[in-house]
């Protein structure tokens, strides 16, 4: 019974991943999905140069109705870590074994589980989600949910010595170094709100006091360290991804902040303590 079920992941890939993407094996189906996210990741620097991703604080229902914020965020972010935990239980997952690939993919849904289901349960008065925005971030979280986890259990397998390796020790610290930013100074910006209240208020104290969104630098920080861990094609877009989303995002949070607040210190970067 165990075995087919660790082998029924594997069937469906091969019988029709594989296919969707054109693929005749994972190294083709890995590029494919590589230049996906890549392409992907311009269109989205294009749309979000002209107007701001169309949720949260700036959400609109001329995207689709709208749904509860905090369970637009649980269902549309939890496959990123779903689909791994799936991966691991219905695949051969023949690189488990690997302490790098282990210690790898436990930070990916560490981070996930934290950003997906601990933070919209502590977060207060969020704005309802558009559907459109929605339906994208679910699709995307299971692309690449998909794309790292299986690069990780199923394709690339990393030996000893690479965790000793610079790459990996610089990386992964910078990966939980990150990681332990974004959660601090989320947590700063939920206390921001008594329980009850609504509204925006002017954020404060820490990296705050340096740049308007230091929960985005930070995972910047972390993606970037996750990629250089693991010097993997799709690690690499996908901190691709996050600094152009990111970066644009933090842009836009600025000039929110700037037009709200007459009082918002002029000298606060964008993102990078005093860069940009």
């Amino acid at each position: 019974m165990l075995e087919k079920l660790n082998s029924c992941g594997d069937e469906f890939i091969t019988s029709y991943l594989h296919p969707l993407f054109g693929a005749n094996n994972d190294s083709e189906m890995f590029s494919q999905m590589v230049w996906i996210s890549f392409f992907y990741t311009l269109s989205v620097a294009v749309s979000m140069a002209l107007f701001p991703a169309p949720y949260g604080r700036y959400s609109s229902s001329k995207y689709g109705f709208l749904l509860p914020a905090k369970i637009a965020w649980i269902t549309q972010e939890s496959p990123s870590f779903i689909v791994p935990v799936i991966l691991l239980l219905t695949t051969s997952s023949a690189f488990w074994n690997s302490t790098v690939n282990k210690m790898l993919l436990i930070g990916f849904i560490i981070h996930y589980v934290n950003r997906s289901i601990i933070f919209p349960l502590c977060a207060r008065g969020n704005e309802d989600t558009p559907f459109i925005p929605y339906i994208s971030a679910m699709a995307f979280s299971i692309f690449n949910g998909f794309m790292q986890g299986h690069y990780l259990l199923n394709y690339y397998l990393y030996d000893e010595q690479w965790l000793t390796s610079p790459q990996f020790i610089i990386g992964f610290t910078m990966f939980c170094v990150g990681m332990a930013i974004n959660i601090h100074s989320d947590q700063q910006l939920i206390h921001l709100r008594k329980p009850g209240e609504t509204g925006y208020k002017m954020p404060v104290g820490g990296l705050f006091e340096y740049v308007t969104a230091p929960n985005f630098f930070a995972e910047i920080i972390e993606w970037i360290g996750f990629a250089i861990a693991s010097c993997s094609p799709p690690a690499a877009v996908f901190a691709f991804f996050s600094t152009v989303f990111l970066c644009y995002r933090a842009w836009h949070h600025h000039h929110f902040y700037l037009k709200k607040f007459d009082n918002y210190p002029r000298s606060r970067k964008i993102i990078i303590p005093f860069v940009f």
